[in-house]
């Protein structure tokens, strides 16, 4: 089974949307689990301080090693075999093999960054693996994790109601997604295409694979060079 272990200053806000719809529903049914764990139950004196100065100067403040490895010490055991990831805006961009792939496997810990970001030292420590979910900044690292969790959460066998749900989706075939379209027929002066609607589906697979392709070459021309 997927099991998912998050680390977090904020863990109110889990399971969250993940608690919802498909993942949530799955969750009920225990197709995956997931643990929050608190990383200020590991802080440091009265106030349970996680961060401190970054060393050298400069704005903001920086969580500290000694905190991070203690909370991942004590939801992680040695042996455990699932990937360690940090959310970060350096790290690996996330794509849809790398989920493909981490769908598969017994699960995920994911640490939620705070602050600066973390202590280099606790990073190379505990082999975290750097995750992007895009080129921008959030406040943290938990939204990042719930797209993360929710992109994997979907491809585990029994939580989308029809297996082939996600065969033909953006980034499967190395292409956006083609349109799609349901009644009425006619809406606001427009309309289905015809092709759609006569049964060829021959002609409907070339229609939607042209269609595909002229919206990634206008879109995502970097997905065709690849």
């Amino acid at each position: 089974m997927f099991s998912a272990a998050i680390l977090t200053l904020f863990p109110e806000m889990f399971p969250g949307p993940l608690g919802l719809s498909l993942a949530g529903d799955a969750l009920q049914r225990g197709l995956w689990s997931l643990e929050t764990r608190n990383i200020r139950d590991h802080g440091l004196g009265r106030h349970r301080a996680v961060d401190d100065t970054p060393a050298g100067g400069g704005p903001g403040m920086v969580m500290r090693a000694d905190v991070l490895a203690a909370s991942l010490d004590a939801a992680v055991g040695p042996e455990d075999p699932r990937p360690r990831l940090i959310m970060s805006p350096r790290g690996e961009r996330l794509s849809q093999a790398r989920v493909k792939q981490w769908a598969a496997g017994p699960g995920l810990v994911v640490v939620c960054p705070r602050f600066e970001g973390v202590d280099e030292r606790v990073i190379e420590a505990r082999s975290l693996v750097e995750v992007s979910i895009g080129d921008y900044i959030l406040s943290g690292g938990e939204i990042a994790a719930l797209a993360l969790l929710d992109a994997c959460v979907r491809l585990i066998p029994g939580v989308m109601g029809k297996t082939e749900s996600g065969a033909e989706e953006s980034f499967e075939s190395g292409l956006l997604e083609y349109p799609h379209y349901t009644r009425p027929r006619e809406w606001e002066g427009r309309t289905i295409p015809d092709v759609l609607l006569n049964g060829d589906h021959a002609r409907i697979a070339k229609w939607r694979r042209e269609r595909a392709e002229q919206l990634t070459k206008a879109r995502r021309p970097d997905l065709l060079k690849k």
